[in-house]
């Protein structure tokens, strides 16, 4: 079972795993995800992780890939009670369900909000956990959570800590990729600048210690991630009572600039941007260290910068 199913991470995971062979049943309320976006192969459940127990019951669910969220951290910030009760309660009561439908394998998607500003790059798992906001810390109780599920009951679990994702899932068959109506990430929103859709790109990053002033952050394109999904989920089935926390990343970074680059060499145009003091707050720097997943649940990316922004493009105009 994917929770989350409908949306862009939980739909691309959705496909990858149908398309190894797997059975899946989405689970999804539909509150910010798309219903076109759940696979047609896959069976659909259309309500709340609140309300687990009876889908993990009656479609014989072996395991669960929990990618349900919600993750504007602006929001968190303003609403914390929206993701202290969604994210730590809705995911409470996930696990409920699961122990008493008797499913202990879970994959849960974690993020590297949980380190806030991290001392030292690239980020190791064993770095401080600092969320600076709620939906980071909101992340983290969860974490917390799968280790105590471990001890008392079993669970076989494995955290994904993301990094910044992007790019799509694009096949003739299948067309997936990020339609958020609140979008927050630097690479569609460049590229709606690009199509006419926003008049210019706001650059916060403009006076840091990197090569060329502007922030350094890490993408995956979501093919890539959806893929150590499934290698996560393989592991559950061999691991036994333990829980797994994974970084996942590329290893490297790319600057902003350098990702304005990467969509005017893909497009052909470059994004009107418009520069603007720092926010306080932002890392100069966030890199993930992916030896862990490399070692453990053998992954590692494959696709480039430019592979991401390219398949984002496509699916914006598809």
């Amino acid at each position: 079972m994917v929770t989350g199913g409908a949306g862009y991470i939980g739909s691309v995971v959705s496909a990858t795993l149908l398309a190894a062979g797997h059975e899946v049943t989405v689970l999804d309320d539909l509150s910010t995800g798309h219903r076109d976006a759940v696979p047609a192969a896959a069976h659909f459940a259309p309500t709340s992780i609140t309300r687990a127990e009876p889908v993990l019951r009656d479609n014989g669910i072996e395991a669960v890939v929990h990618c349900a969220a919600k993750s504007l951290v602006a929001e968190s910030v303003q609403s914390p009670q929206l993701y202290w009760d969604n994210n730590v309660g809705g995911s409470l009561a996930l696990l409920e369900a699961m122990r008493a439908a008797g499913v202990r394998r879970i994959v849960f998607s974690s993020t590297a909000a949980v380190y806030g500003q991290a001392a030292e790059v690239p980020i190791l798992e064993s770095a401080a956990a600092a969320p600076s906001n709620p939906y980071g810390a909101s992340k983290l109780a969860v974490d917390h959570m799968l280790t105590s599920y471990a001890v008392a009951y079993g669970f076989s679990a494995v955290s994904l800590r993301y990094f910044n994702v992007a790019g799509a899932l694009l096949s003739p068959d299948v067309q997936l990729g990020e339609r958020h109506a609140t979008e927050t990430h630097l690479i569609p929103i460049a590229l709606q600048v690009v199509a006419g859709e926003r008049p210019e790109l706001a650059i916060y990053w403009t006076a840091y210690p990197t090569p060329d002033g502007t922030c350094v952050r890490d993408y995956i394109h979501v093919r890539d991630l959806a893929e150590a999904h499934l290698r996560a989920l393989d592991w559950t089935g061999t691991a036994g009572a333990e829980h797994l926390v994974c970084n996942l990343g590329s290893g490297q970074g790319n600057s902003v600039r350098e990702v304005l680059d990467a969509v005017q060499a893909v497009t052909g145009t470059a994004p009107a941007v418009r520069e603007a003091p720092n926010r306080a707050g932002d890392p100069a720097v966030l890199i993930a260290s992916n030896t862990r997943a490399r070692a453990v649940l053998g992954w590692s990316p494959t696709r480039s910068l430019n592979e991401m922004v390219g398949d984002a493009w496509r699916f914006s105009r598809a």
